[in-house]
């Protein structure tokens, strides 16, 4: 690994660059990739298992419940173990989970396998990012998780897409099998190419205690919002629901009162971070209940099969990939308000135009422009998102900082998952029938739109309207004030300069006039010496006489030596 360029100088144009990129990617990727391919195979498991919708969520929930609850646990081991190695485990962990989803006989193990492949993700995911921010230079920190943002969303875009083809090909299984390759080749290259780096401050023990909290909270609440409409107000659903809020009461005490939290309260103390997770929990509430329905529906409700149900989401594949870099450069000129602001209402707009897919459904009229459209929010919101999070924080906590908000991310779509057919008036057996799945589609997708609003509205009175400065979390008069101090440092700089200049001038002109005394003056000496029969020492040629060279301006000799975090 000698021969690897040193963290955090790491340029995008260099093969290094490339290859850090790329594995990153590829890991995140599959994460991704894995929450949204499953989606497509939801009604061919839900008869080949002989399953309600419930345990369809469930396969859902099972693994965001995990990742959503380990997240943060992730981060922090990648920061003080080393990113890449976190990295490298959690791979080889989610590969393996897939490919005991893909042999699950049944749905129990099925359910057991993607709660397994939900701790690989917790691994790997906040890494892959985390490795962008501590290895590429601190210019092109910002292009770099443009490029990683659009190819992440290229891979959840084209999730259905590609289950789709896997369904209607091999079949469902192929759709966990097809990570074992993925993860085959991402391994080498991430020990071959990508440099380990370390938070250098963290210390002390993992918050265990507060990570389980969390996930039984999490699960608690999803169970009582997946079992109510089947079980009503049946005393296991009350306990569960009364149990989940009881468990998030204790887990933010014990985050409070922890001195090692994963969830430290100082970081809400920030802001922008604050504001940001804001925006994250009501946009991704809205995709998760969105991606989860729609490939459903597609298939239940406008009687499309899995592969023209995957592929007429295509289009928000391709304008992720082709838009999202852009975007999150734009975000950079112009800071994050405007770009988080119109992008959750681009995605609401495409949301609400789905609600004319009927279920005699015309792709091109119907389902392409409201695609779209939505590709196009996506494009403009995911990037500067992204972006947004890690420069609200120090590059020491981005591990942190994307754990954090990956997990914000994954705990909204999981509640959403859940929460999305209770209110929407959907039954257990619901899914079964076009009618009735389509009234209930539509009226989730008002309830889409309306956290989507809701995030764009949090995004213009919250966020500051400045360019972000990856790595940065000085707040707007800090940086005013610290521009002000490093221009009257520039001029006085230069004042001293030609100070020095005009200086040495005159030391220039006295120095052949010095040298001839002190010509004459050791000549007079000599005499005197052979008079006296002694010869005198030689003088000090450093700090006494004239023709040494001077000291360094304006350092005095008894300063300590400057350091470079001086």
């Amino acid at each position: 690994m000698s021969d690897l360029t040193a963290p955090g100088t790491v340029r995008m144009a260099t093969a290094q660059g490339r290859w850090v990129l790329l594995t990153a990617v590829l890991g995140s990727g599959m994460a991704m990739l894995d929450s949204t391919v499953v989606n497509v195979a939801l009604p061919r498991i839900g008869t080949d298992l002989h399953t309600s919708l419930a345990t369809l969520q469930w396969t859902v929930n099972a693994y965001l419940l995990t990742l959503a609850a380990l997240l943060l646990l992730g981060g922090a081991l990648g920061d003080r173990y080393g990113r890449r190695r976190i990295f490298l485990i959690g791979m080889v962990w989610f590969a393996a989970s897939s490919l005991l989803c893909g042999l699950a006989p049944n749905a129990a193990v099925l359910l057991t396998a993607r709660a397994l492949q939900g701790v690989g993700g917790a691994l790997l995911t906040p890494g892959s990012l985390a490795l962008i921010q501590a290895v590429f230079h601190p210019d092109e920190r910002a292009r770099a998780v443009g490029a990683w943002s659009g190819l992440g969303g290229v891979a959840t875009a084209a999730g259905p897409f590609l289950g789709g083809w896997l369904v209607d090909g091999p079949g469902w299984r192929w759709v966990f099998f097809l990570n074992v390759p993925v993860a085959a080749v991402c391994v080498p290259l991430a020990a071959r190419h990508v440099p380990e780096t370390r938070a250098p401050t963290t210390h002390g023990r993992f918050d265990v205690r507060g990570a389980v909290l969390g996930a039984m909270a999490l699960g608690a609440v999803a169970y009582a919002l997946i079992a109510a409409p089947g079980r009503g107000t049946a005393p296991d659903v009350l306990l569960a629901a009364l149990g989940g809020v009881l468990l998030a009461l204790a887990f933010l005490r014990v985050e409070r009162r922890d001195p090692d939290p994963m969830l430290p309260p100082w970081l809400f103390g920030l802001r922008q971070f604050t504001a940001i997770n804001a925006v994250t929990v009501c946009v991704y509430a809205a995709f998760g209940g969105f991606f989860f329905l729609t490939v459903l529906y597609l298939q239940v409700g406008a009687g499309f099969s899995a592969l023209v149900a995957g592929t007429a989401l295509l289009p928000t594949t391709v304008l992720m990939l082709l838009l999202s870099s852009r975007s999150g450069e734009l975000a950079q000129r112009i800071g994050p308000r405007i770009p988080l602001t119109l992008g959750p209402l681009v995605c609401a707009t495409g949301m609400l135009l789905m609600t004319r897919v009927g279920t005699d459904a015309s792709y091109r009229t119907e389902v392409l422009p409201a695609v779209t459209v939505l590709g196009l929010g996506m494009a403009l919101l995911v990037a500067p998102l992204t972006a947004t999070v890690l420069a609200s924080v120090d590059v020491t906590h981005a591990g942190l900082a994307s754990g954090v908000n990956n997990a914000a991310a994954r705990a909204s779509g999981l509640l959403a998952v859940a929460a999305l057919p209770l209110l929407a008036g959907m039954g257990p057996e619901t899914y079964r029938s076009a009618t009735a799945f389509a009234a209930g589609y539509r009226r989730s997708l008002f309830l889409c739109a309306t956290l989507l609003i809701a995030g764009a509205a949090l995004a213009w009175f919250t966020l500051r309207s400045r360019t972000p400065v990856l790595g940065g979390t000085e707040t707007p008069r800090q940086s005013e004030a610290q521009g002000r101090q490093q221009s009257a440092a520039r001029d006085e700089e230069k004042a001293v300069r030609a100070e020095e200049g005009a200086a040495q001038g005159r030391a220039n002109e006295f120095q052949g006039r010095a040298d001839e005394v002190q010509r004459r003056t050791d000549e007079a000496q000599k005499r005197a010496g052979e008079v006296q029969g002694q010869h005198c020492r030689p003088q000090c040629a450093y700090h006494c006489g004239v023709s040494a060279p001077p000291l360094d301006p304006g350092t005095p000799s008894s300063a300590p030596p400057r350091t470079s975090g001086d």
